[in-house]
């Protein structure tokens, strides 16, 4: 049994050690294929184009996303504007106002209702193409406000080249100095677009469709296969079929379109469980036709290395349960982590890759003060993103919840979460946590920074869960009326 253990936890640290050196080598290939792409010659001629705006219960922001589409900088009788509006509250009356408006103005709308919500995100979209005859699709999550021009931008990426099937921006940040959760995020944000997306891009491998901010060729959609509801990451899950089917993608990190960071905790955990489970699905889904395709070594290699990425965190909760009955048994004294450790050293330099192309030097010190906080998060997070992986690996299909969007003050909207049973179990965890490394400081103290800061994690999830929930309860002692007033 203790044999057993031993191999569980080497097998454990090794897979680590693989992935984070893909993480290492996407770095390496940022720097070695850093260079500007040449710009495609302007449109002389602008084709139709459908945007879709997916809605369910939105009633915070529905209306300013329909106002940023509405001010494209493209004509009025080439663009359709779809909300394809699932809600069952006051954002159905909003958004028919809203589109009644643009009618009268001259603009091309349409409001879909479906009698049910049949494969969520992934239905309302394949729902909307029914009702358009658009060749181009761009599509916009209800939190994200694109600029005038994005349109004329994106589209000069797909004419230029017919074998582009996706065009797709950089998110940007309307909230990142909410507070100590959305500045977090933000740099883990920056670093995905900055630094993987982009090496990803130039190197010629597949990136994934981040699900907004992009245009889709239609015939592209139906080439793959079209939407599918059977992952709940049913972006990335299309966007890797489509290249897999012969169709490139275009990442154009100079189009930002800024979007709304989750400042709640609970928010961010539900918006977390569903992307590990999406992630890890498409992984079960996507693996064995990735690896017997015609993609090249590193593209199948890169492929897979991303559609692992949730992985790391059960391996690591692993990791820490296994510890204390090695380190009663004298186990661990052979299994060294300090390979591990410097490989990885490649995160926090993509995270300063990312915010030195964004802000300069200057910036990046600035935000790299945010890094703690990052990192405290993220693994205060691996139960939460553990259960959800170990449910995908299981076949369970949990599903789709939205992350909702508050526009501001989370605490005074019908839609803050409340704190999920997950608290206690965090709790449990940083008290494992400090048992395990008051053994390490008796029998292997080099392993005591590694425990501290996983005790030290779920001490600030659970902490700040505690505090989200005092939060909302004043917050719901107060009249309601006025709140749902605010937030319509």
């Amino acid at each position: 049994m203790l044999t057993l253990l031993q191999i569980i936890y080497a097998l454990c640290a090794l897979s680590l050690g693989f992935y984070t050196a893909g993480q290492a080598f996407l770095l390496w290939r940022y720097w070695r294929s850093h260079r500007p792409t040449a710009a495609p010659p302007p449109l002389q001629q602008l084709p139709p184009v459908t945007v879709q705006l997916p809605l369910y219960n939105e009633a915070n922001v529905a209306d300013r996303l329909i106002d940023a589409v509405a001010a494209f900088d493209y004509p009025r009788d080439k663009l359709l504007i779809q909300a394809l509006d699932d809600s069952d509250d006051l954002t159905v009356s909003l958004v028919a106002r809203k589109l009644a408006d643009l009618e009268a103005r001259g603009y091309r709308v349409q409001h879909i209702r479906r009698a049910d919500r049949a494969g969520f995100k992934a239905g309302a979209l394949a729902e909307g193409l029914r009702h358009c005859d658009s060749e181009y699709v761009a599509i916009f999550d209800a939190d994200f406000l694109p600029p005038p021009a994005f349109l004329r931008r994106t589209m000069q990426r797909l004419l230029a080249d017919p074998a582009v099937g996706i065009a797709q921006s950089r998110w940007g940040h309307l909230n990142a100095e909410e507070n100590s959760l959305t500045r977090a995020q933000r740099l883990s944000i920056d670093t995905h677009f900055v630094v993987e997306q982009a090496a990803r891009n130039r190197s010629g491998w597949l990136i994934p469709f981040n699900g907004t901010g992009g245009v889709w060729r239609r015939s592209c959609i139906e080439d793959a296969g079209g939407w599918s509801a059977d992952t709940l990451t049913e972006d990335l899950d299309l966007s890797y079929r489509a290249q897999l089917a012969g169709w490139r993608s275009h990442f154009l990190p100079e189009v930002e379109v800024p979007g709304e960071i989750p400042p709640q905790l609970a928010a961010y955990k539900q918006q977390q469980t569903r992307w590990a489970t999406g992630n890890t699905q498409c992984l079960r889904k996507l693996a064995r036709p990735i690896l017997s395709s015609n993609l090249g070594a590193w593209q199948k290699i890169m492929a897979i290395q991303h559609l692992c990425q949730y992985l790391p965190q059960p391996l690591m909760l692993l990791m820490l349960l296994l510890t204390p009955p090695l380190l009663q048994a004298e186990a661990l004294a052979g299994l060294s982590l300090a390979p591990l450790g410097i490989i990885g050293l490649a995160p926090p330099l993509m995270y300063i890759a990312s915010q030195t192309r964004l802000y300069g030097n200057r910036g990046a010190l600035n935000m790299l003060s945010d890094f703690p906080a990052l990192l405290f998060i993220g693994a205060g997070l691996s139960l939460n993103n553990s259960l959800a992986v170990f449910a995908a690996l299981l076949g369970c299909k949990p599903p789709f919840r939205r992350t909702p969007k508050f526009k501001r003050g989370w605490e005074r909207s019908p839609y803050a979460l409340s704190t999920g049973l997950t608290l206690w179990l965090e709790l449990a965890l940083m008290g494992y946590a400090l048992w395990a490394a008051s053994l390490a400081w008796a029998l292997q103290r080099e392993l005591c920074p590694y425990l501290l800061i996983y005790a030290l994690s779920f001490a600030i999830v659970a902490a700040w869960s505690l505090r989200e929930t005092w939060t909302l309860r004043l917050a719901q002692s107060r009249p309601r009326a006025a709140e749902i007033s605010e937030a319509v």
